[in-house]
């Protein structure tokens, strides 16, 4: 069952009721402390699965496009691809993975809003023809390389939050869309429809209304100039929580009725990413290293008063770092704590604490502060919701060793599937069963891995 990111030979395992996936991590730390130590996730496929159930309960019509670059490895994309989801792709071999996969074109939309003109030609060649757009030196492009590209125009979101004031940003004014609809016309390219991005870090949700306001400003003006528009995207920026799935649901169902209403013929999509898979994965990396550091070079806010001089300061080194799973530090914030396998006291001392990643870089640096038990090297930590951004293609910056990867499943959301007709007999041949772990000794634990 075990497998590397590139493997495209992957096993799922089925848990028995049992089973868990804390005993899953408990085998896993076992069998690694003799062989290794190596970081490693455990993908419970099972929720992406409930994540599709609760999309098509409070999101259907809107049909999920799942922007690759989130987690492109095997299991998910099949997992997804079986369900029905289509794909958000921003590369040549996003496109690849998932056309092996035998996904249609149709299903696939090649998003990148900078892109290469021997990409153009590889999604002409593929027959994937919906792409994004939000300049007339990308529709000049495009028209170049592809002639029976179909665009989405990739219209601007407001900055809302100071978040965001930082971040890199795409799409088009309003007063830009009719300049791009006059070249497109010249160039003899089809517009089919809108796109707009709304961050997941953003908390005013008036930043849809505004959108999707513009949006249909947008499709009005296509008319003016011929274009049939049938295609609104509405982003990403689903954290995966149910309560802001239906308050996103809340505040721009009423908008859709009006401004596109089933008869007018508007096809309606999203590109929940993190929504699916960031709370599937767990990471479990190892201490490698240790050290004692001055009072003053680390400590946690709020611990200046209740602190005393003589207490230590730990610094501890992992075997995963920015280079590796936890490459999305480098632009956002970790949304995730780290959580001590090992079992301690309740009533044990707890140390402020920084955790770094092995390459010895300054940048590398994964938690500022933290309050941690005391820990020795060979321990062991735990990240949940590490499903997003982490587990795509990743750097071999100082010989990194990729985390291997253990999916499962329960017995339930197999039976789901099954019950569903969803379930392709490629996708069936992945699965084995995993006994309940309390019933197995050590020496068998994951003896029945395909």
């Amino acid at each position: 069952m075990k497998g590397f990111l590139e493997d495209a030979n992957y096993s799922i395992g089925l848990l028995d009721e049992g089973a868990t996936l804390a005993d899953v991590i408990d085998n896993c730390i076992y069998e690694h402390t003799h062989t290794g130590k190596r970081a490693f996730y455990v993908g419970d496929l099972g929720k992406l699965v409930k994540n599709n159930i609760q999309w098509q309960n409070v999101m259907a019509p809107i049909k999920p496009f799942y922007p690759v670059r989130c987690n492109s490895t095997p299991g998910v994309l099949e997992i997804l691809g079986t369900l029905g989801v289509g794909f958000a792709c921003s590369s040549k071999s996003e496109m690849a993975l998932v056309q092996d996969l035998g996904i249609s074109p149709e299903n696939i939309i090649y998003t990148n809003p900078c892109k290469q003109a021997s990409q153009i030609k590889y999604a002409a060649k593929a027959g994937i023809n919906i792409m994004t757009c939000d300049s007339d030196t990308e529709l000049k492009k495009i028209a170049r390389n592809h002639p029976n590209a179909k665009l989405l125009l990739h219209i601007a979101t407001e900055d809302i939050t100071a978040d965001e004031e930082m971040n890199m940003k795409f799409g088009t004014t309003l007063k830009s869309c009719r300049h791009l609809m006059e070249c497109a016309k010249e160039l003899g390219v089809q517009i089919v429809g809108v796109k707009f991005h709304v961050s997941g870090s953003c908390k005013e949700l008036q930043t849809y209304i505004h959108a999707i306001s513009d949006a249909r400003c947008v499709f009005d003006m296509a008319e003016e100039f011929g274009f049939k528009m049938n295609m609104l995207d509405i982003g990403g920026g689903f954290t995966g929580s149910e309560l802001q799935l239906e308050e996103v649901n809340h505040v721009i169902r009423p908008l859709l009725d009006v401004y596109f209403p089933k008869e007018s013929g508007v096809n309606v999509i999203a590109e929940p990413g993190c929504y699916y898979v960031s709370s599937a994965f767990t990471l479990a990396v190892n201490i490698i290293a240790k050290k004692t550091v001055e009072y003053d070079k680390l400590l946690p806010s709020g611990m200046e008063q209740t602190r005393n001089d003589d207490e230590p300061v730990f610094t501890y080194y992992i075997n995963d770092g920015v280079y590796g799973s936890f490459a999305s530090k480098l632009s956002e914030k970790l949304n995730t704590i780290p959580e001590v396998h090992k079992k301690y006291k309740e009533d044990e001392p707890l140390f402020a604490s920084s955790l770094w990643g092995p390459s010895c870089d300054e940048l590398d640096q994964i938690v500022e502060n933290c309050l941690l038990p005391e820990l020795s090297v060979g321990d062991w930590l735990i990240f949940d919701n590490m499903g997003s951004g982490t587990l795509g293609e990743q750097s071999t910056f100082n010989d990194y060793q990729r985390p291997l990867i253990y999916y499962m499943m329960s017995f339930s959301d197999w039976d789901e599937m099954q019950d569903a007709g969803i379930a392709s007999d490629t996708l069936m041949k992945n699965f084995f069963f995993v006994p309940s772990c309390i019933q197995l000794s050590p020496e068998d634990r994951f003896s029945t891995a395909a």
